[in-house]
């Protein structure tokens, strides 16, 4: 089912607009963007991408050809191009993405002349918003105009955090940015859950990890922690999202539970 056809046959609902954001890059950002969508959508809910990483993995990562693709995510936030049509469907029917290429690269430098720059996103992003039941925006690996439009459009944050060594490391600069366009651009926005990634159950750091991290954030942090395995590895390299490359492997069963403990949060 394409977007007009949701649009016709779906009432409008809440959306929650989610920016997964850590200003650290390789922490899962584009892995959970990708596999927490696919889960979703597995129970019914509707979900909307949007890839503003120029690196465009998540994009990929649904298997979505980038060098094909004539608009993106830039055009939409530069070009005044309507950002309905670029919302296309993916291999997962309850799920849609608005792509990233490369060409999102200069976007931090253009938007810089660019008027009421820190809020473009969010002004071509309500009107097609309420169509779905979640809206998750992958964020770049920093904290530049790019995050800050995710930040201006996001109810909450979503932070994925890597069980490894210096795992809070820029952690307090991001809250910083947070509490900063919170004051000045978006009161309501506020950390929606933490969720810890790439655990190996067998090393004592990623369970000290955890510990330090739960100490850190308390009941943020999601109970379910998704562990470093293969088959999520695997999936982005055959475009598909790990509940369909590999739907009874221990990542997909864990992205799985972290859907279900997303929906409980409410």
């Amino acid at each position: 089912m394409g977007f007009e056809e949701v649009k016709r046959a779906f009432p409008d609902r809440d959306a929650k607009v989610m920016a997964i954001i850590n200003q650290k890059g390789g922490v899962g950002k584009s892995t959970t963007a990708v596999n927490l969508s696919a889960a979703l959508g597995e129970n019914k809910k509707k979900c909307l991408v949007i890839d503003l990483d120029p690196q465009g993995n998540t994009t990929s990562g649904y298997g979505i050809e980038k060098e094909e693709l004539e608009y993106d995510v830039y055009d939409a936030l530069l070009q005044d191009y309507p950002i309905e049509k670029l919302i296309g469907d993916t291999v997962e029917p309850n799920v849609f993405v608005i792509p990233a290429t490369i060409q999102l690269a200069g976007a931090e430098i253009e938007l810089v002349s660019a008027m009421a720059r820190e809020s473009i996103l969010k002004s071509i992003l309500d009107p097609v918003k309420n169509k779905f039941d979640y809206v998750f925006i992958d964020c770049p690996p920093s904290l530049g105009l790019l995050t800050i439009n995710a930040l201006v459009a996001a109810d909450s944050l979503l932070i994925p955090i890597q069980c490894e060594f210096y795992a809070l490391e820029g952690v307090t600069k991001l809250l910083e940015s947070m509490k900063m366009v919170k004051a000045r651009l978006n009161p309501d926005l506020d950390v929606f859950g933490v969720v810890m990634t790439m655990y190996d159950a067998r090393t004592t750091l990623s369970k000290q990890v955890v510990e330090e991290v739960t100490k850190y954030f308390g009941r943020k942090v999601f109970k379910t922690i998704i562990p470093r395995n293969v088959k999520l590895s695997e999936a982005p390299s055959h475009g598909l999202p790990i509940t369909m490359y590999a739907h009874v492997s221990k990542g997909s069963l864990a992205y799985m539970k972290l859907a279900k403990e997303v929906t409980r949060r409410g």
